[in-house]
């Protein structure tokens, strides 16, 4: 490495020179969360990607809300999250088709030891970012440092974890993790974004900005229309176009993102062939709303695909930080006024599945299975951390005769609020120490969520309780979500088959008091840190599910959502100018192995 280039390092604060001491494996083409990667070095594609798939055409998608920023890596503003993945690269890129293996994208090479003290990455020689600067060991070191310090809380916390970084010459960057006790940081820097440091002002970048950006990925920023669309083309330099992780892959010559306010005109837009793809979440609409000519003459096609992937936790979340939600016999009292029979049957002709688990439907799930030995090992400590039921794998959410009006249910909830203080005097529930009625607000941005929120309600007031419902939009909505300022908000959190870093921003406590985090109902249970810190330290996908497993039970137990529902597939609807692979990953449906049909 050059005298210029080390003096930039330097400048950094970071380290540079020789790799400090340590035994190291063989460096290898990909690294796995546990045991080996299935493919091996000279593999020519993934299997759900056709590499003969035809390239050109556009792609356009939709997304429900708005955006005011370009930078997905901050807490300010609403971004494109698209940008990620369309401009920005890794150093590593995720396998669909297992649970946690990274294969090489901007690094040909990664190298770990068995006790993974330390990581180091050895950047492709052809590596280059969209203006042709070539991709160095600087700029990796500059994105670690930059997002470290002024990052989103998740990129904050984990980077903080690397004991020293060093460049080893102008292709190779060294991590010593020494004392992290995290077995997935290796991973978790693999898919550190690359920003170009040439290209990125470190004193601005915490701002908002539409400035399009520079990246290393298959797209470039080429047409923005502020809050309404962006518009990515090709990269003409792409130096990854020929890689086997790219290969029957981002086959688009553009994507275009529209953005729309009003899930009506979302999907109206679609019907009128505006955007090509739609996944599909509401049953009604699946079941009644493609009787459209396009969709009769098979212009339009439904397709349902499958998934190992957990389905995910969609809930109504209780904001423990507000004095309402405080005691947990509230909690539990207003799961139980949740009719999910009634809500389904009227609203959503019964498609939906009940979710009970934060992991639902996947071997992580507790649900149906009583806790092994290794759960029971680590969930000693805290005695009160697990229901009974829970624990034996008994329990499930509360049921309820479907009738709109169960007497049974009502009256457990009764019961537990009359326990935690609250009595109902005549149609209204008081606390009865200071006569003070039980009203809560429920934050909402679309009209689907309003729907169901409208239903919930009508329960709730059997039990003399009073929400209201704020619609606000999109940027409202995240903001307010951010900062925790809500008593109760609709939320979803998607999971991955190997859970890692990102359980403490959602569930630790340290994340409860950091806006931005996605903790949302503000948890802080000594049980969920150190399940999520035996999960880092797993060293086999027996000992991990077992600790996955526990963190659940404890989550569950702690009453902390009224669990919803999801779908047992994943539905999309596409009009016929766009095609897909045969073959579906672990993942479900990926669109950026999809493609235009030639002359449509």
């Amino acid at each position: 490495m050059g005298r210029r280039a080390a003096l930039g390092l330097a400048a950094l604060g970071l380290v540079v020179g020789p790799s400090s001491s340590g035994r190291a494996a063989e460096p290898t083409h990909a690294i796995a969360m546990h045991g080996a990667p299935a493919l091996p070095p000279d593999f020519q594609a993934f299997r759900y990607a056709d590499p003969a798939a035809p390239k050109g055409g556009r792609l356009t998608q939709a997304v429900l809300g708005s955006f005011d920023s370009l930078n997905p890596f901050i807490v300010r503003g609403v971004p494109v999250q698209a940008v990620r993945g369309h401009v920005y690269e890794s150093l590593l890129t995720r396998g669909y088709d297992e649970p946690f293996t990274l294969y090489g994208s901007l690094a040909s090479r990664v190298e770990t030891d068995p006790g993974r003290t330390f990581v180091t990455f050895t950047i492709d020689p052809a590596a280059a970012f969209s203006d042709g600067t070539p991709v160095t060991a600087a700029d990796v070191l500059f994105s670690w440092q930059l997002l470290r310090d002024k990052g989103r809380p998740n990129y904050r916390t984990y980077y903080a974890k690397v004991a020293k970084a060093e460049a080893l010459d102008a292709r190779t960057v060294r991590f010593d993790l020494a004392g992290s006790n995290d077995r997935e940081l290796p991973m978790i820097l693999g898919l550190m974004p690359v920003l170009p440091r040439h290209a990125v002002d470190p004193e601005h970048f915490e701002e908002t900005s539409l400035k399009p950006p520079v990246g290393s990925g298959p797209y470039v920023v080429a047409e923005v229309d502020a809050g309404k669309s962006v518009t990515f083309a090709r990269s003409p330099r792409w130096w990854g176009r020929d890689r086997p992780v790219n290969r029957g892959m981002w086959n688009f010559d553009s994507v275009r993102i529209d953005f729309y306010r009003d899930d009506n005109a979302y999907f109206e837009a679609f019907r009128k062939g505006l955007y090509d793809i739609h996944p599909e979440t509401d049953p009604g609409r699946w079941e009644t709303a493609y009787g459209f000519p396009a969709a009769r003459d098979g212009r339009v096609v439904k397709e349902e695909f499958p998934t190992g992937l957990p389905r995910g936790m969609q809930a109504f979340v209780f904001n423990t930080r507000r004095p309402v939600f405080a005691d947990i016999r509230v909690r539990e009292a207003i799961v139980r006024l949740f009719d999910f029979e009634w809500i389904n049957h009227n609203l959503f002709f019964d498609r939906y599945r009940r979710t009970g688990s934060y992991f639902e439907g996947s071997e992580l799930s507790h649900r149906g299975r009583p806790a092994d030995a290794t759960e029971r090992a680590l969930l000693a400590p805290f005695p009160d951390a697990v229901t009974p039921d829970v624990m034996a794998g008994t329990w499930s959410p509360p049921a309820t005769d479907g009738s709109g009006r169960d007497r049974a249910g009502l009256k457990a909830a009764l019961d537990l609020l009359a326990a935690a203080g609250w009595v109902l005097e005549g149609q209204k529930l008081r606390d009865k120490a200071t006569g003070r009625p039980f009203g809560f607000e429920i934050l909402v941005t679309t009209k689907d969520q309003e729907r169901l929120a409208l239903a919930f309600v009508r329960t709730l007031k059997r039990a003399g309780i009073e929400p209201t419902i704020r619609v606000v939009d999109q940027v409202q909505f995240e903001q307010r979500r951010i900062q925790f300022d809500f008593d109760m908000i609709p939320n979803r959190w998607d999971q991955s088959l190997s859970p890692g870093n990102e359980q403490a921003f959602y569930w630790g406590s340290a994340a409860a008091d950091e806006h931005g985090s996605r903790n949302y109902m503000g948890v802080r249970s000594k049980a969920a840190d150190a399940m999520i810190a035996a999960m880092l330290e797993a060293t086999s996908r027996e000992s991990f599910v077992s600790a996955v497993r526990a963190l659940d039970r404890v989550l569950i137990s702690g009453q902390y959502v009224v669990p919803l529902y999801h779908l047992p597939s994943q539905w999309v609807a596409r009009w016929d100018r766009v095609r897909h692979p045969a073959t579906t990953s672990l993942y479900g449906w990926l669109p950026e192995t999809w493609w235009r049909e030639p002359g449509r």
